[in-house]
């Protein structure tokens, strides 16, 4: 499976689930994740989508420590069967 096709997956999970997996794109700060998912309850994380095997570059890295240093999750999904665990984090959360 192609990264397109798991963030078009997990983008519709989500809004099975009653949320939004906002495309994230950040002008003048290069490497943050793709999406910002906001769940109901108000539940939100950061989500880096990945081909199968690949991971974030070292920029992408970085970005994720800032963010998770402010206290928001941060995931990297690589895997179409990761999907629900990601979701059920995020809810309890």
């Amino acid at each position: 499976m192609r990264e397109k096709e798991i963030e078009q997956k997990f983008t519709l999970m989500v809004k099975q689930a009653g949320g939004l997996a906002l495309k994230f794109v950040s002008p003048g700060m290069s490497g943050m994740p793709d999406r910002i998912v906001l769940l109901p309850g108000g539940h939100m994380a950061f989500v880096e989508v990945k081909a199968p095997g690949k991971v974030p570059r070292p920029l992408q890295e970085a970005r994720h420590r800032m963010l998770r240093k402010l206290g928001f999750k941060v995931y990297v999904l690589d895997n179409a069967g990761q999907i629900g665990g990601v979701l059920d984090d995020i809810q309890t959360t």
